[in-house]
């Protein structure tokens, strides 16, 4: 009985020891995977960030940094979806409505301060327009010097006053400093600071498609461009615009002119409506 006990006891040794050497093996493999698994993470983390700065890279305008045209097509393919999903009886389909708004003179500043100078007066007058839209609205670049906005849950009239507020904030935005100098408040001129705004409103039929109502804003562009009064328009084109008043009170329904416009200022900021036809 005794050399079987010591038998076993020679015989526990070496299990014991290999016992002890996979428990130490275990917590090494243990935190290798764990040291891998954070790797992991982090790399998954830098992934994810990455693809999202690409995704907006890919959706905003490289020049001014607003929508681009793409995302443009796809907000204004959404919202019409969303207006043509089956309602139940009783309620009220929501409205849509978009505004094609044109800038004008930026061939003078152009002209005046350069190409590069010229694209950073359009950079900052886009980001300016963005904060004139609420956050439900999509502003972007349709293309050249042309600004689209998507107007979810708007009807002619809101659109009307939306494309007012733009036309106003083109007028009286006030421009770039490239002189270093600090700037300081001037008693408005009438010239504004030399650029223009036409903007032309569309709103969606019951039905409508995204073309259609696109073509009637183009429409309502192209007929505000026509406006009587457009022609003849003074240039000024300073470093500093003049310091801006109060904003325009825009009435109901689509108006033709600006009325912050003060007595002898010609009319600078031109509105069109249209409706679109199914």
């Amino acid at each position: 009985m005794a050399l079987l006990l010591q038998a076993l006891a020679l015989l526990s040794l070496p299990l014991t020891a290999l016992a002890c050497l996979l428990a130490v093996r275990l917590r090494r493999v243990r935190r290798a995977a764990a040291a891998r698994e954070g790797e992991l993470a982090r790399q998954l983390a830098e992934l994810t960030t990455e693809c999202a700065e690409l995704a907006s890279s890919a959706a905003r305008d490289p020049l001014t940094g607003v929508w681009n045209h793409r995302q443009l097509q796809l907000a204004l393919e959404r919202e019409v979806r969303r207006c043509q999903r089956p309602r139940t009886a009783g309620e009220r389909a929501p409205e849509l409505s978009v505004v094609l708004l044109e800038i004008e003179g930026f061939e003078a500043v152009t002209a005046e301060h350069g190409r590069h100078r010229a694209q950073a007066v359009l950079r900052d007058l886009a980001q300016r327009l963005s904060l004139e839209v609420r956050a439900t609205d999509t502003l972007g670049r349709y293309g050249g010097t042309e600004f689209l906005v998507v107007l979810p849950d708007t009807g002619a009239a809101g659109a009307a006053k939306v494309a007012e507020r733009l036309c106003w904030a083109v007028r009286r935005h006030r421009l770039l400093d490239w002189a270093g100098q600090p700037w300081q408040a001037q008693p408005p001129v009438a010239g504004g600071n030399g650029l223009r705004a036409v903007a032309g409103t569309a709103v969606l039929p019951t039905g409508g498609h995204p073309v259609p109502l696109l073509r009637a804003a183009d429409r309502a562009l192209a007929e505000a461009k026509r406006a009587p009064g457009r022609a003849g328009h003074p240039q000024r084109h300073g470093n500093l615009s003049p310091c801006a008043g109060p904003g325009p009170t825009a009435s109901g329904g689509a108006a033709r002119t600006s009325p912050s416009l003060r007595p002898g200022e010609p009319p600078y900021a031109v509105t069109g409506a249209d409706e679109v036809r199914s």
